[in-house]
């Protein structure tokens, strides 16, 4: 395999899809070893296979807004790869919403999933809608248009949807019922569903909890306690809540959150009736994190900056894509950051992601650090096909197994010969390797 070959081949078939191209290379660069081993994987063009998506579905989404006017936003459904099972990934709601970033995150949903041990293939859809503002009618009212022609393309055996960015459990809600009335069927379509009506307990905790088990390995591997030791946080959302939620819980003090207005620094820590507050600032719709330096004193809010300037010793980014870049990674070396751990698809820059690893920085990226929240989905699934459900013990506990599962995979396939653990090529190889063995045995299809 030659990896600009193919990137460039890539380039011209897909232009203007950077993430997807940033995905599919950060990806072949760590597998090319691997790869070159089994000569039947490149006899059987693997990989010109598996960097294309199984089937793209898009679709325009017409709805009403509260004031009687026609809005019309743009739907996406990636089916990335089902050779180990049904489609599986979320679905995004936010004005930044392209095929690019709908094929890089079906792109690493397959690659995620894979390590999860969990039967599942990867996909990711969504739409470039805007929840903020808008009224739960109006959300309404484009999940049901959404779901018009959804529909047609899901089900529990065939693609399985979950919440993302801007699609929760109010938006899930709306979504199945939809589902529901134009199939007449009432099945585990969705994850992420309310616990009256098929959810998992610890489903919204579940990245951040899976996320923090993952680091304490990782921790672990140089001996270092996660107790007493200081973490900065990005976001504010759901998996941001879990992260800190944990964090806290095992004994580390969380002092960063942020928004796109800015962050907050809290030298007290953030834990007890804070956390709770991080899902009011959430439910308020205003998608902002300034409000709550009014409410705490001593907090202080940095507006239009990033939390990584701040001294820490894990550092966590939990919001978006590319959130953290090069000029962040320098500064978090610089500041002697002990450990930095993707909680967000892909939260580092290429830059940054280099850096960490040319340093030897305990470093691991998204596809291993955030598998948790897609795993507790592959059990709500579980629980959905054995028409039950599970006490929250038993899913965290299933969901520790799972990461620690991750975590052994990472290491075994990303250890240099330095003792180094390149959690990137770790995880990048494991995934590949499921994915690629499953591919093989079903034929050229």
């Amino acid at each position: 395999m030659n990896v600009e070959n193919i990137m460039q081949q890539l380039e011209r078939k897909h232009p203007g899809e950077p993430e997807f191209l940033q995905a599919v290379r950060e990806v072949l660069s760590t597998i090319q070893d691997v790869y070159n081993e089994h000569p039947e994987f490149e006899k059987a063009k693997l990989i010109e296979r598996m960097v294309e998506p199984e089937r793209i579905v898009m679709f325009r989404v017409p709805w009403v807004d509260d004031s009687g006017n026609v809005q019309v936003n743009i739907g996406y459904r990636v089916q990335f790869n089902s050779a180990i099972g049904p489609y599986k990934g979320g679905l995004r709601f936010h004005p930044s919403v392209n095929l690019s970033i709908m094929k890089f995150l079906g792109f690493e949903q397959t690659f995620k999933n894979a390590l999860t041990t969990l039967p599942m293939g990867g996909a990711k859809g969504g739409s470039d809608f805007a929840p903020r503002g808008k009224s739960d009618a109006e959300i309404m009212r484009f999940c049901q248009a959404f779901m018009t022609e959804l529909y047609r393309h899901i089900g529990p055996n065939c693609d399985v949807p979950a919440g993302d960015i801007g699609v929760g459990g109010r938006e899930i809600g709306y979504l199945f019922g939809m589902y529901k009335k134009l199939t007449r069927q009432f099945e585990g379509v969705l994850t992420g569903k309310g616990l009256e009506w098929g959810g998992s307990l610890i489903r919204p905790e579940a990245t951040g909890f899976g996320a923090l088990y993952f680091v304490n390995q990782m921790l672990q591997t140089r001996n270092i306690d996660i107790k007493g030791k200081t973490v900065a946080v990005s976001g504010f959302g759901n998996v941001a809540w879990g992260a800190v939620t944990k964090a806290t819980e095992l004994g580390a003090k969380v002092v960063t959150i942020s928004g796109p207005d800015g962050y907050i620094y809290d030298p007290d820590g953030i834990s007890g009736e804070k956390i709770d507050y991080m899902l009011e600032l959430r439910a308020s719709g205003n998608d902002i994190c300034a409000p709550y330096a009014d409410r705490y004193p001593n907090a202080k809010f940095f507006a239009g900056k990033k939390p990584w300037e701040q001294k820490v010793d894990i550092a966590l980014p939990c919001a978006t894509q590319n959130e953290l870049n090069g000029d962040d990674a320098d500064m978090l070396l610089q500041n002697g950051t002990l450990c930095v751990a993707e909680v967000s698809n892909m939260g580092c820059t290429a830059e940054a992601v280099d850096k960490f690893i040319h340093a030897k920085q305990l470093f691991a990226p998204g596809k291993a650090v955030n598998a948790g929240g897609v795993a507790t989905s592959g059990l709500e699934m579980t629980q959905n096909s054995m028409r039950l459900n599970w006490s929250a013990a038993e899913v965290d506990e299933k969901l520790h197994g799972i990461m620690h599962s991750i975590h052994e995979q990472c290491v075994k396939y990303g250890t240099r010969a330095d003792g180094y653990i390149d959690y990137v090529r770790g995880a990048n190889v494991a995934g590949f390797m499921k994915v690629a063995n499953a591919m093989m045995a079903q034929g050229v299809v």
